[in-house]
């Protein structure tokens, strides 16, 4: 069983009406709708924004639906002037850029008295992600890399330069890495797909507006040839 979560409606209602729904069930305000999509057995969710939500998801997938792996899909900000608009980014490892110990003596990102704080993806899964978006979204470029996330939407260039630069990452947004800890304490692989939707800057508020629906249409797509290809 593949746990999906998506943070929004718009980012899962396109795989909820591709799937055959077998149950449903709402846990914690979320509902889980469990089934197939593309012929695998899969529990979808919208888990609502923000990293706590993410992670009490990522948390009841694992306690509730038993899940094999945790995908979380959605759109992001590019942090990369060569990731444009609609492009996606598949994730290598994530980190939180939020996290914040540095008068403690920890650097930026730093998760203080835990081992990992940069938690990587499923290799196998995310080189098979990159050979699948090629082939179902020829017309956009893939990336593979470091996704970021925090607790706020990144729409100014200062911000954005200093997130690049101290993290190195391609893409942020604000559940990705979330997941991805509750994932690995769990002991469970996960992946962050991710549809580029504005470019992190002063634009962003203008651009994710006008490319949301471009940038899901690519991640939907990405999702549903992934699962065909692992089926």
């Amino acid at each position: 069983m593949i746990g999906i979560i998506g943070a929004m409606e718009v980012e899962v209602e396109k795989l909820r009406e591709a799937m055959v729904i077998e149950a449903s069930k709402t846990i914690a305000g979320m509902t889980f709708y469990s089934g197939t999509l593309s012929g695998v057995p899969v529990t979808l969710v919208r888990s609502g924004i923000g990293k706590v939500n993410a992670a009490m998801c990522a948390q009841i997938l694992c306690d509730c639906f038993q899940v094999s792996m945790i995908w979380n899909t959605g759109i992001a900000g590019s942090l990369c002037a060569d990731i444009n608009i609609g492009d996606i980014v598949i994730s290598k490892d994530a980190l939180q850029h939020d996290m914040d110990a540095v008068y403690f003596g920890y650097a930026p990102g730093v998760i203080p008295q835990q081992e990992v704080s940069t938690f990587p993806a499923d290799e196998a899964l995310a080189t098979k992600a990159m050979e699948v978006c090629k082939s179902v979204n020829p017309d956009i470029s893939v990336f593979s890399g470091r996704v970021v996330s925090g607790d706020q939407f990144v729409a100014d260039k200062d911000k954005k330069k200093w997130i690049s630069e101290t993290f190195g990452g391609m893409c942020t947004e604000m559940e990705g890495a979330a997941i991805a800890q509750a994932a690995y304490l769990n002991g469970i692989p996960f992946l962050i797909l991710r549809a580029i939707s504005d470019k992190a800057d002063d634009s962003a508020t203008m651009d994710y507006t006008t490319f949301e629906k471009k940038a899901i249409e690519h991640m939907v797509q990405l999702t549903l040839g992934l699962l065909k290809a692992i089926a």
